[in-house]
C-alpha cells in the first residue's frame, strides 16, 4: 500500500505525556504548553485527564485547566475519562471529545485499572452511551497491543477483540498502543494488519512509545499499511509507570521530521513545535528525548 499523503498528529505531551512527572507542574506552564503546541499548528491536543487524584497527582488541576483553556477555532481538546463520574466531571467544564482506555492484556488491566478486560468494557459502555446522546465524540485507546510487562507477548487475538470491541461500542477512533516499546516493524505491521481486518484502517491511530528506539520505523511500517493518524508527544515525554524502563511516546518532533522528509502534509511548524517542546522541559528541567528536538536547539546555540 503507498503512504497516506496527510496524516493526523494527536499530541498527548499534555496528558499522557505530563501524568507521570513527579514535580507538580503548574496550569498556567500546562496552558502555555497547550497553546503553543495549537500554535504550532496541531489539531488534536488530548488536554488532561479526568482521573483520581490520589492515582495521577499531576492531573489534579484538570477542572481548572479545561476551564482556563483558550480554545482555538478548528483544534479539538479531547480528555480522558475512565468512569461515569470523570465523564459527569469533564462534561460539567466543558469537555466535548474524550478518550477512553482499555488493555490487550488481562495481567495489565488488572494491575493498571483494578479489573478484567471485560469489565472495564463494561464500566465504558455506559459512558459512551452517554456522549453519544451528548453529541460528545468518543475516541477509544488499546494498550500493549505488542507486549506487555506483565505476561510479556499478547495474543494478536486478544488486541483484535478488544479494539473492535471499542469500535463496535462507538469510538470513532481506536489508538492502538505500544506501551512499553517493544515492537519491531515486522510485529507492528502483523499487528496493523489483523485488526484492520475488523476494524477499518482509517479509523486506527498507532500509538508507540521509543523504549527500544524502534518507534518512528514502527511508524514507517504502520503508514506503509493506511494508517493515517498518528499519536506522539513532544519533546518525547512520558513513559509507562507500570512498566520498568519504559521510556516516553515517541517525539512529535521526530514523527513530523520523518513525516516532512517523505513529502506527507501534517499541517505543524516543526520551530514551533520544537519551541514548545522546549518551554516544557525547561519547566521540567530536563533535557527532551526527541533527537529532532535536540538537534534543533543545538542549532540555536
Amino acid at each position: 500500500m503507498s503512504l497516506p499523503s496527510k496524516v493526523k498528529i494527536v499530541e498527548v505531551g499534555p496528558r499522557d505525556g505530563l501524568q507521570n512527572e513527579k514535580s507538580p507542574i503548574a496550569t498556567a506552564d500546562k496552558l502555555t504548553f497547550i497553546d503553543m503546541l495549537a500554535d504550532a499548528g496541531l489539531s488534536v491536543i488530548e488536554a488532561t485527564a479526568f482521573v483520581s487524584p490520589k492515582w495521577v497527582p499531576q492531573m489534579a488541576d484538570h477542572a481548572e485547566l479545561m476551564t482556563g483553556l483558550q480554545r482555538r477555532a478548528g483544534v479539538r481538546y479531547p480528555v480522558l475519562v475512565p468512569n461515569m463520574k470523570g465523564y459527569e466531571a469533564a462534561r460539567a467544564v466543558g469537555a466535548d471529545e474524550i478518550a477512553v482506555f482499555a488493555a490487550a492484556s488481562e495481567a495489565f488491566s488488572q494491575k493498571n485499572i483494578n479489573c478484567s478486560i471485560a469489565d472495564s468494557l463494561e464500566r465504558f459502555a455506559p459512558v459512551v452511551e452517554a456522549a453519544k446522546r451528548d453529541g460528545v465524540a468518543v475516541r477509544g485507546y488499546v494498550s500493549c497491543v505488542l507486549g506487555c510487562p506483565y505476561q510479556g507477548d499478547v495474543p494478536l487475538a486478544d488486541v483484535v477483540r478488544v479494539a473492535k470491541a471499542l469500535h463496535d461500542m462507538g469510538c470513532y477512533e481506536v489508538s492502538l498502543g505500544d506501551t512499553i516499546g517493544v515492537g519491531t516493524p515486522a510485529k507492528a505491521r502483523e499487528m496493523i494488519r489483523a485488526v484492520a481486518a475488523a476494524v477499518p484502517v482509517t479509523q486506527l491511530a498507532a500509538h508507540f512509545h521509543d523504549t527500544y528506539g524502534q518507534a518512528i520505523a514502527n511508524l514507517f511500517a504502520v503508514l506503509e499499511e493506511g494508517v493515517a493518524t498518528v499519536d506522539s508527544s513532544a519533546a518525547g515525554l512520558g513513559g509507562c509507570p507500570y512498566a520498568k524502563g519504559a521510556s516516553g511516546n515517541v517525539a512529535t518532533e521526530d514523527v513530523v521530521y520523518l513525516l516532512n522528509g517523505l513529502g506527507i502534509e501534517t499541517g505543524v511548524n516543526l520551530e514551533k513545535l520544537a519551541a514548545a517542546g522546549r518551554f516544557i522541559n525547561g519547566r521540567l528541567g530536563k533535557a527532551p528525548a526527541s533527537k529532532v528536538a535536540a538537534a534543533l536547539a543545538a542549532q540555536l546555540a
